[in-house]
């Protein structure tokens, strides 16, 4: 029998299923499920021999650490509620690991909650995507207790290639923010440089060779550049996700009385793609507003009868 522990997964879509799969590899036994999809729950238990719950004390009664992987600070207070069906039952000893990308505070005041049970949390933000969830490479930022990180260390690193402390609750998600920030801005200049070059007729495998080895070059080129020019924006990232982190980091920025430009901009962009019914593309999809005969051109049509 393992002597690691028991292992629960709230949100088990296809981050949460992957890295259920990958704990599972390494030996975790991955025995509890939740989701608000019960059947997305079913089939990631299924995968690992563990069981899916419909609610989410019944995950904490079983399961020694829980890894939690959901959408927004929304769907983050309602797991951890303070009454009704909660995470926070009968916590006493848990340990709560969080990936979600939200906002720094919630992360805060899910640590104090936490606490107040007897339980503790860690927020765990990650810089990767699916393929490295399953194979145990993602990169992952820590915020929280250093002796509650020392403790779950053995387990994180097991899910990631690189595992850097950052420093008390929020701390880590503050950086996150501002990871997918960037990211978010250099993915909407790359889909301008790569529509302007559609537009001037040039060769877009030839541009995106040069801007490889220019001042151009980023890794967002690397991995967004091929799907923006053959239109393939399977989702690894939505843009809706795209948004809303834009979105927590301009936040942040409110808050230091910071303007920030060029986040504002890309931060529309992602916002209007949700306007326009392509929320759920791949960010790549942000590619749509800016070539020629795609979605742009409608949208410069409306600007121009404006």
């Amino acid at each position: 029998m393992s002597t690691l522990p028991k292992i629960g997964i709230v949100g088990a879509g296809r981050m949460g299923a992957n890295i259920a799969l990958r704990l599972s590899d390494v030996g975790y036994p991955v025995t509890a499920f939740y989701d608000i999809r019960p059947d997305v729950a079913q089939a990631a238990a299924a995968q690992t021999k563990g069981k899916a719950y419909t609610k989410l004390a019944d995950v904490t009664a079983n399961a020694d650490v829980i890894v939690t992987v959901v959408t927004d600070d929304a769907a983050m207070d309602r797991i951890f509620a303070q009454s009704g069906d909660s995470l926070l039952e009968s916590a006493q000893g848990r340990l709560f690991v969080n990936c979600a990308t939200i906002t720094p505070s919630v992360h805060v005041e899910v640590q104090k909650r936490a606490e107040a049970r007897g339980a503790h949390s860690l927020e765990a933000c990650m810089a990767s995507s699916i393929p490295q969830a399953r194979n145990g490479t993602l990169y992952l930022m820590i915020g929280g207790r250093k002796e509650i990180f020392e403790r779950a260390k053995p387990m994180l690193e097991k899910m990631s290639a690189s595992l850097r402390y950052i420093g008390e609750a929020g701390r880590a998600a503050q950086v996150k923010a501002l990871v997918n920030m960037v990211m978010n801005i250099n993915t909407a200049g790359l889909a301008e440089g790569l529509g302007l070059g559609d537009a001037l007729g040039l060769d877009l495998t030839m541009l995106r060779e040069v801007f490889s080895q220019t001042g151009a070059n980023s890794r967002v080129l690397e991995t967004d550049g091929g799907d923006m020019q053959s239109r393939d924006h399977d989702v690894y990232f939505s843009a809706e996700h795209a948004a809303k982190d834009s979105g927590i980091a301009l936040a942040l920025a409110r808050d230091e009385d910071l303007a920030l430009p060029l986040a504002e901009a890309t931060f529309g962009q992602f916002e209007l793609m949700k306007r326009l019914g392509l929320g759920q593309l791949d960010k790549s999809g942000v590619s749509e507003l800016t070539f020629l005969g795609r979605h742009g051109q409608h949208i410069r049509k409306q600007t121009t009868n404006v």
